[in-house]
């Protein structure tokens, strides 16, 4: 019965999607970069205190978008992220390390298309405050890059005057706000 009270009670900060968004850039024709966003996507941090907290991401890849519906297929295909068969990304973060008062590096197990990798995120924390309605709010910054090829992603194309049409590197970013649950 112990357990069960404790379990209950519990502090969970859970993502507040209006105030949130994920997205990322990769190189285009080595020139300019590309800019997407994961419309869909849900994070948590379980405990009260983060820094000592795990944290859970789910993303849903269908959800990606570049303002481009035929390259949005082409992501969502077999030569990108395989949705058909890999439906979502994952994210389970372990351990913040800090490096000053608001930054932080996050490790924890990145999985896409079925391969997990160890990765490390940029975090900045932005603050605890209230809203208006009495809500417990936490705020995120948070930055990354990935090699896509890690993860199976080899699709390229070669240039005429060298170089590749689509980047390895790819930059993350978010912008995240949590509210407090008990």
């Amino acid at each position: 019965m112990e357990t069960l009270t404790a379990k209950s009670t519990m502090t969970k900060w859970v993502l507040d999607p209006t105030h949130s968004e994920l997205g990322f850039k990769v190189k285009h024709l080595m020139i300019s970069n590309v800019s997407g966003t994961f419309g869909k996507f849900n994070a948590e941090i379980d405990g009260e205190d983060f820094r000592k907290s795990k944290v859970h991401v789910t993303i849903d890849v269908a959800s990606i978008s570049t303002n481009d519906d035929n390259r949005d297929g082409h992501l969502k295909a077999a030569d990108f992220f395989d949705v058909e068969n890999h439906k979502t990304i994952t994210f389970e973060g372990g351990s913040f390390t800090k490096l000053d008062e608001e930054n932080y590096q996050l490790s924890g197990i990145l999985t896409i298309k079925g391969i997990s990798k160890d990765f490390k995120l940029d975090v900045e924390f932005l603050g605890i405050n209230k809203d208006p309605w009495g809500n417990e709010k936490s705020g995120f910054s948070v930055n990354g890059k990935i090699s896509r090829k890690d993860w199976g992603m080899n699709w390229n194309a070669a240039l005429e005057t060298g170089g590749v049409l689509v980047s390895d590197e790819v930059k993350i970013h978010a912008e995240i706000q949590f509210v407090k649950q008990s």
